[in-house]
């Protein structure tokens, strides 16, 4: 299947250099261009791509803003929304993940890691950039939040608990699947669940939670496979 992506950054070199890298891809479609937050903003609900690149830095609604009123809490149908920029801000991951983006990555990230972002937000998972992720989570972590992380609303299970762990370590689903010896479809589901007991919109929220409450701290491996 084709992933139809639209994608938005008001310099044109760049522009059209990250639509040349990803009309390349076989699986891969680039189906508009836009060059502020605000055409970006039109265009993808009138083309309703599978997901949108987005600049951070964009004249009048940024990428940050424009990412929210896609794919922010409160959107009905939200978009999969996968920001990239040139500067390695704390400030600007914590916005766009707030803001709902299922990836985040750096402009020097090469085609590869790009690709497998595009991928990765089209298929419901979430990709950040590697030199960002660790330091993020720690972050958030460290971070004194106005409230305790809430409770689930089910105790976990026990392959529940591991598969948190994989994907708190940045494991793809394929990796989990290989890491713990069940199917993808299985580590979906688990996912799905785990999304459910803790209120979780995405994987990087279920990532942020599992550090937030020493679950890091346990081996993904321990306890009995079943």
């Amino acid at each position: 299947m084709t992933i139809r992506v639209l994608v938005a950054d008001d310099q044109e070199l760049v522009r059209t250099g990250l639509s040349m890298i990803l009309g390349a891809q076989p699986d891969i479609e680039v189906v508009g261009q836009a060059v502020d937050g605000n055409e970006a903003v039109a265009l993808a609900r009138s083309l309703r791509p599978d997901v949108c690149l987005f600049d951070i830095r964009m004249p009048d609604v940024d990428g940050i803003e424009a990412t929210r009123l896609l794919a922010g809490p409160g959107v009905d149908d939200p978009m999969a929304v996968v920001v990239i920029t040139t500067f390695d801000l704390d400030e600007y991951v914590f916005a766009a993940l707030r803001a709902g983006a299922k990836g985040f990555l750096l402009k020097d990230a090469g085609p590869d890691l790009l690709a497998q972002a595009i991928r990765a937000a089209a298929g419901g998972d979430a990709l950040i950039a590697p030199n960002v992720t660790v330091r993020l989570l720690e972050a958030f972590a460290g971070a004194r939040p106005s409230a305790p992380p809430p409770q689930p609303v089910e105790p976990l299970t026990e392959r529940e608990e591991q598969v948190l762990a994989n994907v708190a370590g940045g494991l793809s689903n394929g990796e989990i699947s290989s890491e713990l010896y069940i199917t993808i479809s299985t580590v979906k589901t688990h996912v799905a669940s785990l999304m459910t007991k803790l209120g979780a919109r995405n994987r990087v929220e279920i990532a942020i939670w599992a550090h937030q409450t020493g679950r890091m701290r346990r081996r993904a491996g321990d306890g009995d496979a079943r």
